[in-house]
């Protein structure tokens, strides 16, 4: 059986293709990993058995697969991240699923989640530290991928939870555009802001499953970033970013510029910083309404953390969510307009600082609520390391329907940067 450590998904598929491979040899070699290290990581919920993919399955085939425990699947069971819920398995699949099987994945499991994908966090460690958290809400998944256990693993964001523990763990983690990836069939939390995404351990990998998905045509990398314009601006801004986030930002920054695009002063004004109370706004609101039944049936059992954000919500009045919803959509033209005349890209930080000490939270998501509440795609870079050799993520923002466009620049610039 050949070596899976590097491989990517489109190799693997030239592989099969020529007959080098057979389609469950990645499954096994994942499977092993997970036996050997998931004691130490406890990424996994519940481990499936191995099925061949169907023949003439599309772009995934054969490619092992985690599924974050807060989404649909009919034959593993689901326990969205609590100890009082439980099913053995949905009627079908959540849509996802279904694509995934279709283009010929493996769904290996399914993955830990914080519970109900908030911050009371789950069982899983940060592979590279487990002393330190991995992030949540999609923890399991983030650091399954991290450990090498799968190269492809799916979670949600409402808040930040794609973008902080890709940024932790030291993965790429692609939020696609709001939507654009159906998020039926996952647990609802804020109907407005959850997205579904992914992570891989590279950016070929997040842009193979993106056309995989979507339909789109493969994303190919320019000759250069000759013409690129990248503004570089934090959500929210009048927050003092750490030494070492800044000088991730300016490393990245530098790596951009070598590649030949140019970074320009940053397009956005402060009516922008503001929306991060926004989104703090939307998310309790929307989620004291689609978990009234959890909240009116297991509130002495919920974590505290969430239990305050439920009431929290229920005591919002409703003309403040309208004004919030309100002050996001008429943002949203202007942000088009500064990708139209001004960027191309935002580069913009990950998080507060590398994965903090510690597994009784699961970090801040404060610089992905305001591009979350947009609903515009976000991509974590793993380029950079910060306090004690840890991953410190930075991300790329595009415009709302801009995935490609995004993709291709981060694909561009990683083929550019050793």
């Amino acid at each position: 059986m050949p070596a899976f450590d590097e491989i990517s998904i489109d190799t693997f598929q030239a592989r099969l293709a020529r007959g080098e491979c057979q389609p469950l040899d990645w499954w096994h070699a994942c499977r092993a990993r997970i036996a050997e290290r998931e004691p130490g990581v406890q990424a996994w919920q519940h481990l499936a058995d191995a099925t061949p993919p169907p023949s003439g399955a599309g772009r995934l085939t054969g490619v092992p697969v985690g599924i974050k425990d807060i989404i649909d699947t009919r034959d593993m069971p689901i326990g969205w991240g609590t100890d009082y819920l439980h099913s053995p398995g949905a009627l079908v699949d959540a849509p996802l699923v279904s694509l995934l099987r279709e283009q010929g994945a493996l769904i290996m499991g399914k993955t830990v989640s914080t519970e109900m994908a908030y911050f009371t966090p789950g069982r899983t460690r940060n592979p590279l530290d487990p002393a330190r958290t991995p992030g949540g809400s999609s923890s399991g998944s983030a650091a399954a991928v991290a450990d090498g256990m799968v190269p492809l693993a799916f979670g949600t964001q409402t808040a930040g939870s794609i973008i902080r523990p890709a940024s932790f763990c030291g993965v790429f983690g692609f939020k696609p555009t709001f939507d654009l990836v159906s998020c039926a069939g996952a647990k609802a939390f804020s109907p407005s802001l959850d997205t579904l995404g992914w992570f891989a351990r590279t950016i070929d990998d997040i842009c193979a499953t993106f056309s995989a998905l979507t339909r789109a045509p493969a994303v190919t990398a320019l000759p250069s970033l000759a013409g690129v314009r990248v503004g570089l601006r934090s959500l929210p801004g009048d927050e003092a970013l750490a030494p070492e986030v800044r000088q991730a930002l300016d490393e990245v920054a530098g790596r951009l510029e070598r590649a030949g695009a140019e970074v320009v002063p940053p397009p956005l004004d402060g009516r922008f910083d503001g929306l991060v109370e926004e989104q703090k706004v939307v998310m309790a609101y929307e989620a004291a309404q689609t978990l009234a039944s959890e909240y009116r049936q297991f509130a002495d059992r919920m974590g505290p953390k969430l239990v305050e954000l439920l009431e929290a919500g229920r005591a919002l009045p409703f003309v403040r969510y309208r004004e919030a919803r309100a002050q996001a959509a008429a943002l949203q033209p202007v942000l088009s307009r500064a990708f139209a005349e001004q960027v191309d890209v935002i580069l913009a930080a990950s998080a507060q600082g590398v994965a903090p000490t510690g597994l009784d939270a699961t970090g801040d998501p404060l610089y992905c609520r305001a591009w979350t509440l947009l609903g515009v795609p976000c991509l974590n870079l793993p380029l950079c390391r910060g306090e004690g050799g840890m991953p410190l993520g930075v991300q790329l923002v595009g415009d709302r329907f801009g995935d490609e466009r995004l993709l291709t620049i981060a694909r561009t610039l990683m083929q550019a940067t050793p």
